[in-house]
């Protein structure tokens, strides 16, 4: 019997190199298969590609309706930044691929599973996950499983014929709707400034003089509108990507914990990420009282590390979602953003659901809340740390 690999395959370096060492090295039919998240790459190209490198057959999966729906809103309504920064784009988008990957691997009954994932990284760990949770199938991973460098596969690549762009030459980029990660090159070295030609996204030149402003309305946590406009949430996205990248907002530079206990610099483009979950934690502050706030801050940092984790599959996930899905039946209104040359802060907010309240809040004649409640009040809020230091300084007299 033939062996038949099936891959998740992107066009870059990585993939393309699998497919020549699944062929060479393990004697396999390979079957290509690239999902679409978002990634702005031509699929008649890629497929083109993956023909040229001679896989037996290629799919091309439009997922990007999907991944926004099912992936990113979800995401959005946990406010989920891995380490307080990384919007989580590419773990988000892995293990979609992968489900999608193994629908095309039992219908073309293949005899193992294949990425272009390295060691060092965190996909390999989403990929292996995923594809472990449906499947008892072998995974093959020549860049892990042969501990290949980044100079090796850029020379196989030239042995073979396999062109690469001259971006991917000096950077490791990935890229779908939710974000844009680039890193390697000269950004290995942290205190390296990232070079204005890695971004695409946002502008970091000759920015505006004068602010640009973001409406962004919500209902049950999902954003349905933006500035006045009604948009599906592809549209959506997109339109506040190009709108905050303009004003320069939605860079991300920081050094992250992958699952494998590397430290790495992680340089991120996240416009509309940025934009959206600030704008959606701000309403939840408003609509959401104190406690429910402190809480569920922790659900969202587990759910993000989770997610991060290549996790998505985990029970726990699911017990997180259902919490997280109830706090959003109060979370609709609009918030107003500014952005203003890389700058960005919520301007202002309002909703129907507002626990916040004007009568009570203003310091003006038409307060309806009575001072004098909150004497006693404060008597009794610091009784024990009053009684504490009292206790405190008596003791340390006698000593």
């Amino acid at each position: 019997m033939t062996q038949k690999g099936i891959l998740a395959f992107s066009g870059g370096l990585d993939t393309s190199v699998v497919v020549k060492y699944l062929q060479e090295e393990y004697d396999m039919d390979v079957i290509t298969v690239t999902v679409d998240v978002g990634q702005g790459d031509d699929p008649k190209k890629i497929a083109a590609k993956a023909k040229k490198l001679g896989a037996k057959k290629h799919y091309n999966i439009d997922a990007r309706k999907e991944f926004a729906e099912k992936f990113i809103f979800p995401s959005i309504k946990a406010n989920a930044l891995y380490q307080k920064k990384y919007c989580l784009a590419t773990a988000l988008a892995r293990p979609l691929i992968a489900e999608k990957v193994l629908e095309i691997a039992k219908k073309e009954k293949v005899t193992a599973l294949a990425h272009g994932c390295s060691g060092k990284g965190n996909d390999q760990v989403r990929f292996d996950i995923t594809f472990r949770s449906g499947s008892d199938l072998p995974i093959i991973a020549p860049i892990r499983d042969k501990n290949l460098d980044r100079e090796t596969e850029l020379k196989f690549a030239e042995k073979h014929g396999i062109q690469i762009d001259t971006v991917a030459k000096k950077f490791s980029i990935d890229q779908n709707l939710w974000g844009r990660a680039i890193e390697g090159g000269v950004l290995e070295d942290p205190y390296n400034e990232p070079p204005d030609d890695v971004f695409i996204w946002v502008k970091t030149k000759n920015l505006p003089d004068t602010p640009t402003y973001l409406e962004i309305t919500f209902e049950k946590g999902v954003p349905v509108e933006v500035d006045g406009k009604k948009l599906d949430a592809l549209k959506l996205i997109e339109y506040i990507n190009k709108k905050a990248g303009a004003s320069g907002v939605g860079i991300v530079d920081h050094i992250e914990d992958r699952v494998v206990g590397i430290k790495s610099r992680e340089v991120y483009e996240t416009p509309a990420a940025t934009c959206l979950i600030e704008a959606h934690q701000d309403l939840e502050k408003m609509v959401h009282t104190k406690h429910q706030n402190k809480f569920k801050s922790l659900i969202d940092d587990e759910w993000a590390y989770l997610v991060y984790s290549g996790l998505w599959q985990d029970p726990l996930k699911k017990n997180l979602d259902g919490f997280i899905e109830s706090s959003q039946r109060t979370v609709s209104g609009t918030v107003r953003l500014k952005l203003f040359k890389g700058n960005l802060r919520v301007v202002g907010r309002k909703s129907l659901q507002s626990i916040y309240s004007y009568e009570m809040a203003t310091y003006g004649i038409g307060s309806t809340f009575d001072q004098r409640m909150a004497k006693g009040f404060v008597e009794l809020w610091g009784l024990q740390s009053t009684e504490a230091n009292k206790l405190q300084r008596k003791w340390s007299k006698k000593t």
